[in-house]
């Protein structure tokens, strides 16, 4: 990158940049390594506490968390504070990787295994190489953004077959009727196998069901893959 003064800028501020985005990778994996099988749940941070949806989050984080499995959210509101505080209400651990945003986003107090974040790109990492499922509640571009980026992953066999849940069934509908529509049928611009990567349910317990069939069908907590080995 350069500016008006040549490569000044990169000079005087990239190098340190990476020192900083390499200082995030490793407090993050050293905290991450120790927390053993987990499931990444994503959702809206603009969910209140009185949404059907942020109650199905809190009861999916606490199944999740009597199973010994962990729960990775944001760390922020709404959809990522239900799930956190299922896992804490059910004794589990419950990890927020939470990123300091001018809007929006706050950690919450049911994390109790607290990460922070300056990189979008470092939080997204721990997302995918600390977990092996992923629930997808309602969400807006963020939680959009997580799933193409994770589907893309699998689809392009960068990580394995991790489930893929999205939950409640008339919020996801139409977004797979229109993948199918255009991206399978009308344009050939995905595969006909990939859209049945992604599960919709509309229950905590059908959700939970799918990643403990995948945690049996791998074998032992200690012996599921996750990304990035």
């Amino acid at each position: 990158m350069t500016n008006g003064n040549g490569n000044n800028h990169f000079v005087k501020e990239d190098p340190w940049r990476i020192f900083r985005i390499m200082a995030e990778f490793v407090e993050s994996f050293e905290t991450m390594s120790k927390v053993g099988p987990a499931v990444t749940v994503f959702g809206s941070a603009r969910m209140k506490p009185r949404d059907p949806c942020y109650k199905v989050g809190v009861e999916i984080g606490r199944q999740l968390a009597q199973h010994n499995i962990a729960v990775i959210t944001g760390g922020g509101p709404g959809i990522m504070e239900a799930a956190n505080k299922g896992a804490a209400h059910g004794k589990g651990k419950s990890v927020g990787l939470n990123i300091e945003l001018p809007q929006e986003q706050h950690g919450n107090r049911y994390a109790n295994v607290p990460v922070d974040f300056h990189y979008f790109f470092a939080r997204k990492v721990c997302f995918v190489k600390y977990s092996m499922g992923f629930i997808f509640m309602p969400g807006g571009f963020g939680t959009l953004d997580e799933l193409s980026e994770v589907i893309t992953l699998i689809q392009t066999e960068r990580i394995p077959k991790f489930p893929l849940i999205l939950v409640g069934k008339q919020y996801w509908a139409g977004l797979l009727k229109w993948m199918k529509n255009q991206m399978l049928d009308r344009r050939k611009l995905i595969s006909p196998g990939d859209l049945g990567l992604m599960a919709i349910v509309e229950t905590p317990e059908e959700a939970v069901a799918i990643i403990l069939d995948y945690a049996r069908r791998v074998g032992p907590p200690d012996t599921v893959p996750s990304a990035f080995r």
